[in-house]
């Protein structure tokens, strides 16, 4: 049933009319959006990755993608900051969840990556709501495979480019050097941004380095400033077709405390936001936004975090087809 939709003079099919139903009710959808059965095509999708068989530490992001449908219920289809009307200027669905195993990480990768790849079809931007960051492998694939090596701009507390954890490649802490190594990202066009806490080795930023990344420490961010940070990303990326990664540690735990990792230092909420908005006019291809563990939520406040990300990225990504 459609009649609570706003429907938009081209025939585009927004979120629900919080005017007509209340906010709190109906089908959990991201941002109320209409269903992918809901529309004969769309032009974004956000998707659930319902998968944590790859954390080290805290479990639970595989309940992730409600608790961020579920804090997306009170966004709205206005975005002043960045003075548009992404589900109006694109049809933007929720595509539901991708099924993926919880018992055999390489199975559930491939998965993932069928699942997106049928999404994106040709080309169609996609945002992942995780589930953990191993996630973001099989998405880098089914993107590269449709775009080339891409530009990644990777926003989290950790390299996530470490070699194994008790022998296994596949973790949440290993996607981008699996992606380097299969030549899925752009060496030296690809930054890792919000960097902080304890490593095992200074050998780790060296690693890092070779596998082509740049970083922008966290502890940095209070001298270079949200234009310091913008700048070193679009300097890195360039015009190269972009996948964003976030892992919702990049925001300190005062900000996201319901994550499987936590770092002190972080950035916040705004701060986060403020960058995410810079980076309109790139040719931002896909996204995810991984890592919330909503055991460890207090009021939604990670989740809400999440979502609002989430509805950044859908804003830079309608208004490209726009």
């Amino acid at each position: 049933m459609t009649e609570n939709y706003i429907n938009y003079p081209d025939g585009t099919l927004g979120p629900v009319d919080g005017q007509r139903s209340p906010r709190y009710a109906g089908i959990t959808t991201f941002a109320r959006l209409p269903q992918r059965h809901e529309v004969s095509d769309f032009d974004v999708a956000v998707v659930g990755v319902p998968f944590d068989s790859g954390v080290s530490y805290r479990p639970g992001a595989r309940f992730g993608p409600a608790a961020i449908r579920q804090a997306s219920r009170l966004l709205r289809p206005y975005n002043p900051a960045a003075d548009a009307m992404p589900f109006r200027d694109a049809q933007v669905v929720d595509a539901g969840d991708l099924m993926c195993t919880p018992f055999d990480i390489n199975e559930a990768i491939g998965q993932v990556a069928a699942g997106l790849s049928e999404l994106i079809g040709s080309g169609r931007p996609v945002v992942s709501l995780g589930g953990d960051h191993t996630i973001a492998l099989p998405a880098l694939r089914a993107m590269a495979a449709v775009h080339g090596p891409l530009a990644l701009v990777h926003f989290d507390a950790h390299l996530d480019t470490w070699d194994t954890y008790f022998g296994a490649p596949n973790t949440h802490g290993t996607p981008f050097r699996r992606a380097s190594e299969e030549g899925l990202i752009v060496k030296g066009s690809s930054a890792h941004v919000g960097i902080r806490g304890s490593l095992y080795d200074r050998t780790d930023l060296l690693d890092d380095e070779e596998l082509g990344f740049t970083i922008v420490h966290c502890r940095h961010i209070d001298r270079i400033g949200i234009d310091g940070v913008v700048e070193a990303i679009r300097a890195r990326v360039g015009e190269r077709p972009a996948y964003v990664s976030i892992d919702i540690d990049v925001l300190d735990p005062a900000f996201a405390p319901a994550t499987g990792t936590p770092e002190a230092g972080g950035m916040t909420s705004r701060e986060l936001l403020a960058v995410l908005r810079e980076l309109s006019g790139l040719a931002i291809v896909g996204a995810d936004v991984v890592e919330v563990s909503p055991a460890y939520d207090h009021a939604e406040i990670t989740a809400i975090a999440a979502s609002n990300i989430a509805y950044e990225l859908v804003t830079i990504m309608s208004s490209a087809k726009s």
